[in-house]
C-alpha cells in the first residue's frame, strides 16, 4: 500500500516546497490523478486552485465531481488525491457517492493514495480525531481504514493565544492535548498528531515522517511522545485493529 498523507498548513515557503516535492516524487510516472474535492463546497474552484497553486504534483487532475459514474472513475483511476476542507462533509459526500469501498479496495490493491488535511483524516479508521465542526452528519464515522491508527492533522501543542487589538490573550478552552487525552478516556487506538507541514509516507510495511513539521504520538495510558521529521513510525502500522 502506498500513501502520502499531509497535515496541511501550507502557509510558508518551506512547507509548500516540502509538500510539492514529496507529491511529485510520490506520484512518479502516474499519468493522471483523480481528485476528490468534496470537503469544500465549490468543487470547480477547488480543482482549479490546486493546479494554480502547484499542489498537483505536475499531473493533470480530473475532478471526481465531473464523473457520471464515480465508482467506475475510482476503479479506473491511476491515483486518488483527496483534498482538505471539512472532514464531516467529505465523509458524508463519499458515503453518498458510494465510493468509500471502491477507494479502499483500489488502494489496498496498490493504487497510490494522496490525502491532505481532511483527506488525511479519511485515511484513518474513523474521523473521530478531526478538528472540524460537524456541519453535516455522515451515516457513520468509519473512514477508509488504510492505516490502523487515528490521525490528527494541524496539531498545535499547548495553549492558543488570540489577538485582541494590540495584545494577545490566552484562549480559555481545551488544548489539543486535552481533547486527544479525552479520546483515550474512551478509546485505545493510538493517535499520530501531525504538526503543520508534516507528511506521513507509507510504502508497504514502512512509514516515515517527511516535511518540516514532525508529530506527537498519543497512546492510551502513556505520556505523549514527540517525533522529529524523518522519524520511522513503521511500528504504528502493526497497531491491532
Amino acid at each position: 500500500m502506498r500513501l502520502l498523507l499531509g497535515s496541511g498548513g501550507l502557509s510558508t515557503d518551506a512547507r509548500r516546497r516540502a509538500w510539492t516535492d514529496a507529491l511529485a516524487e510520490f506520484l512518479g510516472p502516474v499519468p493522471e490523478v483523480l481528485f476528490v474535492p468534496h470537503a469544500l463546497a465549490d468543487h470547480d474552484a477547488y480543482l482549479e486552485a490546486m493546479t494554480k497553486r502547484g499542489f498537483h504534483g505536475g499531473k493533470p487532475l480530473r475532478g471526481l465531481h465531473k464523473e457520471k459514474d464515480p465508482v467506475a472513475a475510482v476503479r479506473a483511476a491511476h491515483a486518488v488525491y483527496v483534498g482538505g476542507g471539512n472532514t464531516f462533509r467529505l465523509l458524508d459526500r463519499v458515503q453518498r457517492l458510494g465510493v468509500l469501498d471502491a477507494i479502499r479496495e483500489r488502494v489496498r490493491a496498490g493504487m497510490p493514495y494522496v490525502g491532505i488535511s481532511a483527506g488525511t483524516n479519511l485515511a484513518g479508521p474513523t474521523i473521530r480525531t478531526t478538528n472540524d465542526m460537524p456541519i453535516v452528519w455522515p451515516a457513520s464515522a468509519a473512514a477508509l481504514g488504510l492505516v490502523p491508527f487515528q490521525v490528527n492533522p494541524h496539531y498545535v501543542a499547548g495553549a492558543i493565544f488570540v489577538r485582541e487589538v494590540d495584545w494577545f490573550v490566552r484562549y480559555g478552552g481545551e488544548t489539543r492535548d486535552d481533547r486527544l487525552r479525552e479520546f483515550h478516556e474512551e478509546n485505545a487506538v493510538p493517535i499520530l498528531a501531525l504538526r503543520e507541514g508534516a507528511i506521513l509516507r507509507v510504502e508497504g510495511d514502512r512509514a516515515s515522517l517527511l516535511g518540516p513539521g514532525g508529530a506527537r504520538l498519543f497512546e492510551k495510558d502513556k505520556p505523549p511522545r514527540d517525533l522529529p521529521p524523518g522519524a520511522d513510525v513503521s511500528v504504528l502500522l502493526a497497531t491491532p485493529a
